[in-house]
């Protein structure tokens, strides 16, 4: 078999580094070189935990998602809720039990419906969304939210889970991790950035997430602060997000790489290749000048 070049971009590869997942990354470099993902060597739970996280990162585009919460779903009853309560195999009475615990408080009538749309509609495994109440509940007590989610809070994080396949406690458990990793980078560039004692906006979020997406080292992002602060006064995000997009598209993401190549000329107002009479002369045309006497 003769495989042409792979060619993966920077961001992808920086994306990939950051998770810290083996499986990921090969499974990428599978479906990249448009080989099939038995080539992997994976089982299907290992493959499906792969595939899963490269759709969190957003690496995986041959898939679009299943449900849209803006699709007509179904209109469950009481009568719907009543019949899955009595049946045993299913489990929803025990997964009822197991939320009303996590949240603290009995669950209303519309709250069983939306339980219901995620086991019945979404398809995830009662043990799957026990795993998301509780992760939900979590995050929002770490985000200081000082009360519990709501059902429709919770539904919401489902759509995004059934969108990712994240069907089984493995998966479950893979994607908890990143984005652990994902929250605590960033509370890193929060710090950097004096931030403290208020949550982001969706906006901020989502600068923060492209800045680390991109793989600046935590000193780049100080210094481009910096030079935000003293061209602007303070932090200014567009402006700051215009640095790092350029040192982005320069490759630049230490503090050593952009004093290296990120300098601008020492007189931009001259042309390149003149030299000016009160110029020194350089080692170049010193090196001209010898070997011009030694052939004297």
């Amino acid at each position: 078999m003769i495989l042409s070049d792979v060619i993966i971009s920077s961001q992808s590869v920086r994306k990939l580094l950051a998770a810290g997942n083996g499986d990921s990354a090969l499974l990428y470099l599978c479906r990249a070189a448009e080989l099939s993902d038995v080539a992997t060597g994976f089982n299907e739970a290992r493959l499906e935990c792969a595939a899963a996280l490269l759709r969190q990162l957003g690496l995986d585009e041959s898939r679009n998602p299943r449900f849209q919460q803006s699709e007509q779903r179904p209109e469950y009853t009481e009568e719907d809720v009543r019949r899955q309560m009595e049946l045993p195999r299913t489990g929803f009475r025990q997964l009822v039990g197991e939320v009303q615990r996590c949240l603290g408080r009995t669950l209303s009538g519309e709250d069983l419906k939306l339980l219901l749309g995620m086991t019945e509609y979404l398809g995830l495994p009662g043990e799957v969304v026990n795993v998301l109440v509780h992760y939900c509940a979590e995050r929002g007590r770490s985000r200081g939210a000082g009360r519990m989610p709501s059902m429709r809070m919770i539904e919401k994080e489902a759509y995004r889970w059934a969108d990712a396949r994240i069907d089984t406690l493995e998966k479950a458990a893979a994607y908890m991790q990143n984005e652990s990793k994902k929250n605590s980078r960033l509370g890193e560039l929060c710090e950097l950035l004096g931030i403290t004692g208020r949550r982001l906006t969706p906006a901020e979020e989502r600068y923060l997430l492209a800045w680390s997406d991109m793989g600046f080292a935590n000193d780049a992002v100080s210094l481009a602060y910096e030079k935000t602060c003293e061209n602007t006064g303070g932090l200014t995000w567009k402006y700051m997000n215009s640095i790092l997009e350029r040192w982005n598209s320069q490759g630049l993401y230490t503090v050593d790489q952009i004093r290296a190549l990120d300098r601008k000329p020492a007189n931009p107002g001259r042309k390149p290749g003149y030299v000016r009479h009160s110029d020194p002369p350089s080692p170049a045309m010193l090196d001209a000048v010898k070997q011009m006497l030694e052939e004297e």
